[in-house]
């Protein structure tokens, strides 16, 4: 059986960092196409696999504003070429701007609440008069992340209109993905991998006999990540320390 496999690459870090904890060593080193091969092999019923072809969809850290963040990824980059953990690597990009809000806080399932004046921090008028329930509008400066999802949704969607594959595995809990994968669930088998603790995103859902049928779902567990590791050192690239 051919099998694409596409990982939406911030989907899944920031996902694992929530799963393993942000100082917890031993995760990060992620081996995807080690990874992959597992999900397949406890998960999904499938045919042996003959080809399995890795997509990674990430974008470049700036250095500007973290270069150790630059240098651990561009050595992580480099290994996965090394170790034959991905196929291709396909890169969005970052974009920073300056995002005007409402002031608000979460609620207990950290939908935002928007925060107003109220004693003992009131807005007033010009005239001194009081202005309970006014809005607090902030600037904050946001670098985003542009082109994962998409890239991963444009290479499924070729794979499977070129019939170079016969089943697909999504690494990524990101509901824009709704619609190119309803499409692959016509056509190919796919396997959905949620790298988050969140719970799966509903638009994702489906009945695992629609199309050709075939389909699986899993929620990535931090033995999961601990256990697909690439070696280190890897010829001459190592393990950033920390990982």
């Amino acid at each position: 059986m051919r099998v694409g496999v596409y990982v939406d690459g911030f989907n899944l870090y920031y996902g694992a960092r929530a799963i393993c904890g942000r100082s917890t060593p031993g995760w990060r080193w992620l081996d995807l196409r080690g990874l992959a091969h597992s999900m397949i092999a406890s998960h999904a019923g499938w045919a042996p696999v003959t080809d399995l072809r890795v997509v990674y969809c990430t974008a470049r850290i700036s250095g500007a504003s973290n270069p150790g963040g630059q240098r651990d990824q561009d050595v992580y980059l480099r290994a996965l070429q090394a170790h034959g953990s991905a196929d291709v690597i396909e890169m969005g990009q970052y974009v920073s701007r300056v995002a005007t809000a409402p002031l608000a806080s979460p609620d207990r399932k950290g939908r935002p609440v928007l925060t107003t004046s109220s004693w003992p921090v009131m807005v007033q008028d010009s005239t001194g008069q009081a202005m309970p329930d006014a809005r607090f509008m902030v600037s904050v400066a946001r670098r985003e992340e542009k082109g994962s999802d998409v890239n991963v949704a444009t290479h499924l969607l070729l794979d499977v209109l070129e019939s170079s594959i016969d089943g697909a595995v999504v690494i990524s809990n990101d509901s824009d993905l709704r619609l190119p994968v309803e499409e692959a669930r016509k056509r190919v088998s796919v396997g959905l991998v949620n790298p988050t603790k969140n719970f799966p995103a509903g638009a994702m859902n489906a009945s695992a006999s629609v199309g050709v049928g075939g389909h699986w779902w899993y929620q990535l567990q931090a033995a999961d990540l601990m256990a697909a590791q690439m070696p280190s050192p890897l010829g001459r690239l190592t393990k950033p320390g920390g990982w």
